[in-house]
C-alpha cells in the first residue's frame, strides 16, 4: 500500500505549526458541537488533513470528506438491514473486508484502507445496536464537516513555501492477491468479534490500529507496521497523560488547547527530522486527541490509555503473526513477478 512520504522541511518549514494548530481547531470544535462520540471529532479530522504534502490540494481534501460521509451512510444501511440475519451479516462483512483487502493489494491505492477502517467501525458498532451505529455515523459526518473548515483555514494561515502538490505513486502487490485478501479479511473478522467482546462502544476507535497491521504484502512489512502502530500508541499515550495532568492542574479549555497545540507542534517537528518514520508521529497526534477526548468526555484517563494500548499490543501482535503464518503458509507473495517490489515505509 502507499505510505505517505516524509514532509520536507525546506519545502514546508511550517508543517509542525500548522499540524499543532489543526488538532487544536479540531478539538475545540468539540464543546461547540457537543458530539456523542468526541474521540472521533478529535482525531479524524487531523488524520484527513495531516496526510497531505507540499501544497494543499482541495481535491484530496474534498474527495476525503466525501468519502468519510458517503461511505458510514452506506454501511449503516448495510448493518441496519443485515444485523437481524446474523449468519448473513457476518457473510456480508467478510465480502467488504474481502473488498477492501483486494483493492489494497492489487492498487497499492489508500482508499480500500478507507472502505476496510470504516467497515471495520460500524460493523462491530452495529453489533450494539442501530441506535449505536447511527451515533458512530453522525459522527463521521460531523468530523469530516470540520475537516474541512480547519483544512484550508489552516492551509491559508500557515501555507507552505512550495506551490507543488503531492503526486501519488502507489505500488500494486503482485501474487495471488485474492488469496492474500482473504487471508487478512477471515482474519479481521475474527478480530471484529474480539473486539465486540472485550470494548466498550466508546472506545472502537481503537479497532483502527487492528485494521491497519493487515493490509501490506510482505511479512516483514506486516510485523514492521504493527510495530510502528505499537510504538505510536505509547507515544500518544504518554503524550495524554502528560496533557491530561498538567490540565487537572488548571482546568481552563484555553490551557487545554494551548497544550495539544504544543503537542501538535512537538510531533509535527519530529515528522521532519525524527528517527522514526513520519507516520508514527502523526498517528501518535491523531491517538492522543482521541484519548484526551474520550478521557475528558465519558472515560477514566487511566483506563482509557491502558486498553488502548493493551488492544494494540495484543489485536496487532497477534493479526500481524496469523497473517505472516498463513502467508507462509500459502505462499501466495511467491507467486509475484520477479520485479514486483513491495512498499517502503518512510
Amino acid at each position: 500500500m502507499y505510505v505517505t512520504p516524509r514532509p520536507d522541511p525546506i519545502e514546508d518549514p511550517l508543517y509542525g505549526i500548522r499540524l499543532g494548530l489543526m488538532g487544536a481547531l479540531a478539538y475545540l470544535a468539540i464543546p461547540i458541537l457537543n458530539p456523542a462520540l468526541p474521540p472521533i471529532i478529535a482525531a479524524l479530522p487531523v488524520g484527513l488533513i495531516a496526510s497531505q504534502r507540499r501544497a494543499f490540494d482541495p481535491g484530496k481534501a474534498i474527495g476525503g470528506v466525501v468519502a468519510m460521509i458517503v461511505l458510514p451512510w452506506i454501511m449503516t444501511w448495510f448493518v441496519e438491514w443485515l444485523r437481524p440475519m446474523p449468519l448473513v451479516y457476518v457473510a456480508a462483512m467478510w465480502l467488504v473486508y474481502f473488498s477492501g483487502f483486494l483493492l489494497i493489494l492489487r492498487s497499492g491505492a489508500q482508499a480500500g484502507m478507507l472502505i476496510v477502517v470504516v467497515a471495520v467501525l460500524m460493523s462491530v458498532m452495529g453489533m450494539h445496536g442501530n441506535a449505536t451505529v447511527e451515533f458512530l455515523r453522525d459522527g463521521f459526518v460531523q468530523a469530516s464537516l470540520v475537516a474541512l473548515v480547519v483544512g484550508p483555514l489552516v492551509y491559508l494561515l500557515l501555507p507552505p513555501r512550495t506551490r507543488e502538490k503531492q503526486v501519488d505513486d502507489p505500488k500494486p502487490g503482485g501474487g495471488n492477491t485474492t488469496l492474500g485478501a482473504a487471508i487478512r479479511a477471515t482474519v479481521l473478522l475474527g478480530l471484529s468479534f474480539w473486539l465486540y467482546a472485550v470494548m466498550q462502544p466508546s472506545d472502537m476507535m481503537m479497532a483502527v490500529v487492528a485494521a491497519m497491521v493487515l493490509v501490506f504484502p510482505t511479512r516483514n512489512a506486516v510485523f514492521d507496521e504493527a510495530r510502528q502502530r505499537v510504538r505510536a500508541t505509547f507515544y500518544g499515550g504518554a503524550i495524554a497523560v502528560g496533557v491530561l495532568a498538567l490540565f487537572t492542574l488548571s482546568p481552563n479549555l484555553p490551557i487545554l488547547l494551548g497544550l495539544i497545540f504544543l503537542s501538535g507542534l512537538w510531533l509535527g517537528q519530529k515528522m521532519l527530522n525524527g528517527t522514526r518514520p513520519s507516520m508514527v508521529y502523526q498517528y501518535a497526534f491523531s491517538v492522543a486527541l482521541a484519548l484526551i477526548a474520550g478521557a475528558l468526555s465519558t472515560q477514566d484517563p487511566v483506563y482509557a490509555t491502558f486498553t488502548r494500548i493493551v488492544l494494540t499490543l495484543t489485536g496487532a501482535f497477534t493479526a500481524a503473526f496469523t497473517v505472516a503464518l498463513l502467508d507462509a503458509m500459502t505462499g501466495w507473495r511467491e507467486e509475484a513477478e520477479p520485479d514486483a517490489q513491495g512498499p517502503t515505509v518512510t
